[in-house]
């Protein structure tokens, strides 16, 4: 651990704040304003979708302007989004709130890759306790982003217009933490350098195979449950202040075992974590159908952020393995716009299957991509195209 590192956790936990209090109120908004209930989660929708398009031009930015200024560009997008949210909800505009989100995405696609930014920050042999590190800076925003909506819901003269107005002060806090990072200069490109392989070719490989099919299939579930959760609560008749707890130990969940998860990884091996997340899928799922009770959502959310926290920082470390330097935005470009689009997919479905199907049959349906999921770890397992040693380090 040193100054920049830590400084990159902090950013890392901002930005969390900024996703919990998104998930946290931007389906209950939704339906607020919503024409009808099945749309409710458009604005949770327009934020994945929005970073889903935004990975070629963040792409491009980090290429153009470095790490540190393709990240503050992020921020001052996400300055800008969180003011014209609340604009939004004081008019009781849902398409304004849609559009708002989906230019939100920008900062979300930008922020993603604080992960590997992390990488760079500290020698090879740390790479994946880097990674898990700044993963459990995200502590942040478990404990201040359910708390930040819960406060501010009553703010101004709409429920949770005052929380977008805190998301900007967020943002301003965030730059200047991003402003203390030194992040290590690019290598310089000279004409004997090797452009690297296409994307294609990276892509064929089978550890970014698995690694992208799990990090998505993992973040796609986690969503669908996650964004779903404030709105099933609500029909269960449970106060904002319930799902706000709720919510906040699953995010707890999310990156509390960051402290540990890369210590895991050096000593068991990425895929054997990585299964151990996906064991935690299936066992949330179980807790899920069992009931409706408070406790129950309590469990059942805090298993499911324990499981995303084994298989996304898995997949962060088995996805390094698969590209060199000179590939790595392109290559890192790909496993966030597949995240993305996958989430994009759960958060449209989340709405729709919580209001017309209820919780449990979305539970039911989470069962197939957690089963892929393992399915893909199991294979890379026996292919043998994950040498030895890179499986236990």
């Amino acid at each position: 651990m040193n100054r920049h590192l830590l400084l990159l956790a902090i950013a890392q936990g901002l930005f969390l704040t900024n996703n919990v209090t998104f998930i946290a109120i931007n389906g209950l908004v939704g339906l607020s304003l919503a024409p009808v209930g099945w749309m409710a989660t458009l604005p949770v929708m327009g934020y994945v979708v929005g970073s889903a398009l935004s990975t070629g031009l963040v792409a491009k930015s980090q290429q153009r302007f470095g790490r540190k200024g393709s990240f503050q560009l992020g921020l001052l997008v996400a300055l800008l989004s969180a003011g014209l949210g609340a604009w939004a909800v004081l008019i009781q505009s849902f398409w304004l709130l849609v559009a708002t989100t989906f230019i939100a995405g920008y900062y979300s696609a930008n922020a993603q890759l604080y992960r590997f930014a992390a990488a760079e920050l500290t020698t090879v042999d740390y790479r994946e306790k880097a990674v898990s590190l700044v993963m459990a800076g995200g502590l942040i925003g478990a404990i201040v982003g359910p708390n930040l909506a819960m406060y501010t819901k009553n703010l101004l003269e709409f429920p949770f217009a005052g929380a977008y107005v805190a998301l900007a002060l967020v943002a301003v806090v965030s730059m200047v933490v991003m402003a203390f990072i030194q992040f290590p200069p690019a290598p310089v490109a000279s004409s004997s350098d090797q452009p690297g392989r296409p994307l294609g070719v990276i892509m064929r490989q089978p550890v970014f195979l698995v690694a992208v099919l799990c990090a998505s299939l993992g973040y796609g579930v986690m969503n669908l449950l996650m964004a779903a959760t404030p709105l099933a609560m609500q029909v269960c008749g449970f106060e904002f202040s319930d799902t706000a707890w709720v919510l906040q130990w699953h995010v707890i969940g999310m990156f509390a075992p960051g402290f540990v998860t890369g210590h895991l990884i050096k000593r068991f091996g990425v895929l054997s974590v990585m299964g151990v997340g996906v064991l935690l899928n299936f066992a949330c799922i179980a807790v899920a159908l069992s009931g409706a009770d408070l406790q129950q959502f309590l469990v059942a959310l805090f298993m499911l952020g324990v499981g995303w926290n084994f298989l996304f920082t898995g997949s962060t470390t088995l996805s390094m393995l698969a590209y060199t330097p000179q590939e790595k935005n392109r290559a890192q470009a790909a496993i966030n716009f597949c995240v993305f689009a996958t989430m994009a997919v759960t958060s449209f479905a989340s709405g729709a299957l919580v209001t017309t199907q209820g919780w449990a049959w979305l539970n039911w349906g989470s069962l197939l991509p957690v089963a892929l999921a393992g399915l893909g770890l199991l294979w890379l397992r026996g292919s043998g195209h994950l040498k030895p040693k890179l499986a236990s380090a």
